[in-house]
């Protein structure tokens, strides 16, 4: 799934973890980018564990204060968080790309002119993989969209916009976890790339997301061939991590991607053991309250 070389990489791709034990699937993906020949430099908040070799841990503080408030309400996920972090770090650091820790790499990442970007569907533009120059148009402005939790953001029109504003006016303004999914993220990206001309740069899917969100269970599935989708011009797979991980939890036996499937072929090829670093449970999941779950809560904690 390598395809041809390409020349060797002079960014290095930087991620974000806010705290507890990696699990096999972000181990597979961060060490990807080191076998592409990346340095890989994952940020965190509250310190990691079963981080691969190879791999340099820093602090995320370096970068902006944690922004415990600004979570995505229906889900718990710290993807608003997530979202204003990368902007702000692509606005200080050179030469880098950010990448979710769910994005495996293909092949080296070369940005053009410092754009790295590409769609993930007819509709938006995806964050998951993501390099804007220092001085765009686009990052300053997902910058000062994201600094305020309670703005209401110039893309969002008709019902939910009058909602927003209504609540504004009453007194009990929405924050930013409060607003539809990927507010912050693809929906602002989408939207300030066409309006300062930037989109010009960005990819199409086969890039970066050649399995699309609504296919991802094939990436699970014994003996998929993914030739059809996944090409020559793939540089990464992304694998919808929050989703994807309930589906190993809840449906692959034991946890562990069955070795005949995309994410078990990859495994083995990194030489990555999922038993050592098996996803954390949640309550329901099927093996939760045993001596595994507990452990898996209490690290998760």
């Amino acid at each position: 799934m390598n395809g041809d070389p390409m020349p060797a990489p002079d960014h290095q791709i930087a991620a974000l973890w806010i705290g507890g034990p990696l699990s096999f699937l972000e181990q597979l993906c961060l060490v990807s980018y080191v076998a592409a020949g990346h340095h890989v430099k994952l940020y965190t908040y509250d310190g990691v564990t079963n981080v691969p070799p190879g791999i340099e841990v820093a602090d995320a503080g370096e970068i902006m204060p944690i922004q415990k408030d600004v979570v995505h309400e229906t889900s718990g996920s710290p993807a608003p968080q997530s979202d204003s972090f990368r902007y702000n770090m692509l606005a200080k650091l050179d030469r880098t790309i950010w990448a979710d820790t769910d994005a495996y790499c293909l092949r080296p990442h070369v940005p053009r002119e410092g754009h790295f970007h590409a769609w993930g569907d007819r509709k938006d533009i995806y964050s998951g993989v993501l390099a804007l120059p220092r001085d765009s148009e686009t990052l300053g402005r997902l910058i000062e969209l994201t600094a305020d939790p309670y703005r209401i953001p110039p893309f969002l029109q008709g019902d939910k916009r009058a909602e927003l504003e209504e609540a504004a006016a009453g007194g009990t303004p929405m924050h930013a976890g409060q607003m539809p999914w990927g507010v912050w993220g693809p929906m602002a990206l989408t939207h300030y790339l066409k309006e300062t001309g930037e989109v010009r740069f960005s990819m199409p899917p086969v890039t970066l997301y050649p399995v699309a969100y609504k296919d991802r269970r094939l990436l699970l599935r014994p003996g998929w061939d993914a030739s059809a989708q996944i090409t020559a011009e793939s540089l990464s797979i992304h694998f919808y991590g929050r989703r994807m991980r309930r589906r190993i939890v809840t449906h692959e036996p034991g946890g562990i991607p069955r070795p005949k499937s995309v994410l078990g072929k990859l495994l083995k090829q990194h030489g990555i053991d999922p038993r050592l670093a098996p996803i954390p449970l949640r309550p329901g999941d099927p093996g939760y309250g045993s001596d595994q779950g507990s452990a898996h809560e209490a690290a998760a904690g």
